[in-house]
C-alpha cells in the first residue's frame, strides 16, 4: 500500500492512535483506536474512520505493558497494510520548552532535552515519551516524530509570557508556555477554511474537556492562552485546580505539613469538577446529577471559563469570534450556554436550538460575537506535521 504514518497521542491511562496514509495532498485516516493499559485485562481496539470494528486483543495483566500493546500495533500495520508502509511515528508530546518551535525527529539528544522538561509537566511529559523508548526498542530504524502542544504558542512575547519573579529565573526558561496547541493549530486552521473573514479577526478558542485552556487568536495566531508554564494553570479542569493563590500551596505545606508530593498529587488528581463536586471528575456525570455539590462544581468551571475568555477579550482589545471544542465544548449544550449567558455583557448571543442541535454555528442572529462549535482533530495534525518533517529530511538527504 502507500505511504503511512501513526499517530500516538498518550493519555493519562491510555494512548489513542491513527494510522494515516500520506500518499495525497492531506493525510487520510486508515483506521484508528485506543490502547488501555489500565483496565483489569488491558486492551487494544482498532476501528474504521466510521467507527466499525477491526480488531480487538486483550492481554493478561502479567503480559501487558505500555511494549507489549506498541508492538502488537505496529504488527496489525504490517499484517493489514504490508511490511514497510509505515514510515514514520508522530507523537504528541506535551511539553517542548524553549527550544522546540515545531515537529522535530526524536534522537536521543532531543529525548534528553526534553525528559529534563519533566518537572514543568510531571504527568504528562513521561508519558508522552514513553512509548517513543518503546517503539525505539522494537523497531529502532523507524522514524520517530515529536509534535509539541506548546509549539502553537511559541511566538507569545512579553508581557503575555512573563511571570513578575526575578528576571534571571525567566532567562532559566520559567515563563509562559500555553498548551492543547495542536488542538489550536487544528482549529484555528478549520476555522480559517470555513469563515475565513472571521478567522482573521479577533477570536477565543475555548477547549474544554479533561483538561482545559483558552486560546487568544489575532489573525490565527496565539497571543495569549490560560496555561502558564505547566498544564496546571487557568481553568477548572476535571481533577486539575487552574489558577490558585500561591498563598494556598505555602499554607498546604506550612500549616497542614503536606509534602511537595502530596501538593502535587492534590493538585493534580483531587481537584477541579472532583475536588469541588466531591462526586466526579466527569462533566457528563455532574450534569446529570441533582447534588447541591455537582451543580457547585459546574458553576466554578461555567464562571471561571467565562472570566478568562474577558481575560482573553481583553489581550485582544475586542471579542469577534468565539469557538468551542474538546470534549465538553463540543458536546455539553448546557455548559456552552451557561459561558455564554456569563459573556452576554460582551455581547455574547447563543441560539438555543442551534446551541442543543450542536450546529456549526450557534450565535442568536443579534449577537455582536460569532459562536461556533468545531471538533478538534490534534491526531490529523500531527499527522501533517510528519509528512512535514518526511519531506524535510528527504531534501536535506
Amino acid at each position: 500500500m502507500a505511504d503511512a504514518v501513526l499517530v500516538l497521542n498518550s493519555g493519562s491511562s491510555s494512548i489513542k492512535f491513527g494510522l494515516f496514509d500520506i500518499s495525497g495532498a492531506d493525510p487520510t485516516l486508515l483506521c484508528k483506536g485506543l490502547l488501555d493499559e489500565h483496565e483489569a485485562k488491558p486492551r487494544l481496539v482498532v476501528t474504521s474512520p466510521a467507527g466499525e470494528d477491526l480488531f480487538e486483543q486483550r492481554k493478561d495483566e502479567a503480559d501487558a505493558d505500555g511494549g507489549h500493546l506498541l508492538a502488537d500495533v505496529l504488527a496489525f500495520v504490517d499484517d493489514r497494510f504490508g511490511q514497510g508502509s509505515l514510515r514514520a511515528v508522530g507523537h504528541r508530546v506535551v511539553h517542548g520548552g524553549p527550544d522546540y518551535s515545531g515537529p522535530v525527529e526524536l534522537t536521543d539528544d532531543v529525548m534528553a532535552r526534553l525528559a529534563a522538561l519533566t518537572p514543568q509537566a510531571p504527568l504528562h511529559q513521561p508519558r508522552c515519551l514513553a512509548p517513543v523508548r518503546a517503539i525505539s526498542a522494537i523497531r529502532p530504524a523507524l522514524m520517530q516524530i515529536a509534535c509539541f502542544d506548546t509549539a502553537f504558542h511559541h511566538g507569545l512575547a512579553p508581557p503575555a509570557s512573563r511571570f513578575a519573579i526575578p528576571r534571571h529565573y525567566e532567562e532559566r526558561g520559567i515563563r509562559r508556555y500555553g498548551f492543547h496547541g495542536l488542538s489550536f493549530e487544528y482549529v484555528a486552521g478549520r476555522l480559517a477554511r470555513i469563515a475565513p473573514e472571521l478567522a482573521a479577526k479577533r477570536v477565543v478558542i475555548a477547549h474544554l474537556g479533561n483538561g482545559a485552556s483558552l486560546c487568544a487568536l489575532r489573525g490565527g495566531r496565539s497571543i495569549d492562552t490560560t496555561m502558564g508554564l505547566t498544564p496546571l494553570d487557568g481553568l477548572v479542569m476535571g481533577t486539575r485546580c487552574g489558577t490558585i493563590d500561591p498563598g494556598v500551596l505555602l499554607y498546604l505545606q506550612q500549616h497542614e505539613k503536606m509534602s511537595v508530593d502530596a501538593v502535587q498529587h492534590l493538585l493534580y488528581h483531587e481537584s477541579g469538577l472532583l475536588g469541588v463536586s466531591g462526586l466526579s471528575a466527569d462533566m457528563r456525570a455532574l450534569l446529570a446529577s441533582r447534588e447541591p455539590a455537582a451543580r457547585e462544581a459546574v458553576d466554578l468551571f461555567t464562571y471561571r471559563a467565562a472570566q478568562e475568555t474577558a481575560v482573553m477579550a481583553n489581550a485582544l482589545g475586542g471579542l469577534d469570534g468565539l469557538v468551542f471544542t474538546g470534549g465538553i465544548g463540543e458536546h455539553a449544550a448546557q455548559i456552552r450556554g451557561a459561558i455564554g449567558d456569563r459573556l452576554a455583557w460582551l455581547g455574547v448571543r447563543i441560539d438555543a436550538a442551534a446551541n442543543n442541535a450542536a450546529h456549526e454555528r450557534i450565535n442568536a442572529n443579534d449577537s455582536a460575537v460569532d459562536v461556533l462549535v468545531i471538533p478538534t482533530d490534534e491526531e490529523t495534525t500531527i499527522a501533517r506535521h510528519c509528512v512535514a518533517a518526511l519531506r524535510a529530511k528527504a531534501q536535506v538527504s
